[in-house]
């Protein structure tokens, strides 16, 4: 009964650092947005990066140590942070061109993309899986809409983004085992700062003062945010706390509302909900077939 009660404890916990972390990221999105009116997504990246750096080397050693310190594959770190900043460039792009709540909603089509692809070059899923992959695209084309006349090609950006993402969470398989998820939080911070700093010449735009606290908020909430969706997956069920992603559709219609005036239509909604029932049914599914085996 102790322990019962303790894991609806940690649960709990869990979900609160879910909830607090994506309305985090949110934050961090509704940021880059204001931002991508005076700078390239490159040139955010990279302040992001650089300024997050030294509290992500300070969480690493709190959280793991000097360990935590110590990458034993440098290349496949490398590799997902260019991963990363394709993803992060892409969804950047689609949210400076199109509503905040739109481009989430599409993004959210990551997990059926990674559920697909591990189904043909890692492991096969059972039917119920793939009708729900099917579904959840479905919601995609609801909101994307092509061939009707509202049809924009910058809705294709958010698609891509999730398409990217899914590869940067499978890349994640050949991290070696020794490293903790604080060695890859760490690493995917230093490798895109390193990245993004080789080529920001190139993309550079002198920093305007008043738009100093949002480089460094932007860093701030990004950090913060994956740090508490990581302990969330740390202290609780990850079946328990994984649905409460979606709460960033929320926050993204809220904040887009709010300071751009974006109003969703009605089938961006629907759209958004079949997405969202798909993704929750496969994160369910692949719990219980887990614990079945």
């Amino acid at each position: 009964m102790e322990t019962h009660a303790h894991q609806r404890q940690h649960n709990l916990t869990g979900i609160l650092f879910m909830c607090a972390g994506v309305a985090a990221l949110c934050i961090n999105d509704g940021l880059a947005k204001s931002l991508m009116d005076h700078y390239s997504p490159i040139q955010i990246i990279f302040l992001r990066n650089v300024i997050a750096l030294p509290f992500a080397v300070m969480l690493a050693l709190k959280m793991g140590g000097r360990r935590a310190l110590r990458s034993h594959r440098i290349g496949v770190h490398f590799l997902r942070g260019l991963i990363w900043i394709t993803a992060t460039v892409l969804f950047f792009t689609s949210i400076h061109l199109m509503g905040l709540a739109e481009a989430t909603a599409i993004a959210f089509v990551a997990p059926l993309f990674i559920t697909a692809i591990a189904a043909l070059f890692i492991a096969p899923v059972g039917w119920r899986r793939w009708i729900a992959v099917v579904i959840g695209f479905v919601g995609v084309l609801v909101i994307v809409r092509p061939g009707a006349a509202s049809f924009e090609a910058v809705s294709l950006l958010p698609v891509a983004t999730a398409f990217t993402y899914a590869l940067l969470m499978l890349s994640a398989r050949f991290v070696d085992t020794r490293e903790s998820m604080w060695t890859l939080l760490l690493y995917l911070s230093a490798t895109s700062a390193i990245l993004t700093g080789s080529i920001v010449t190139f993309f550079w735009t002198p920093i305007r003062a008043e738009d100093l606290w949002l480089f460094a908020a932007i860093a701030f909430f990004g950090t913060g945010g994956m740090t508490m969706i990581t302990q969330a997956f740390r202290v609780a069920e990850a079946p328990t706390v994984a649905p409460f992603d979606y709460t960033a559709l929320v926050w993204a219609t809220g904040l887009g509302w709010f300071f751009w005036g974006e109003t969703p239509d009605a089938l961006t909604f629907v759209g958004a909900a079949i997405i969202t029932a798909s993704g929750i049914f496969i994160i369910f599914r692949e719990s219980k077939v887990e614990a079945q085996s």
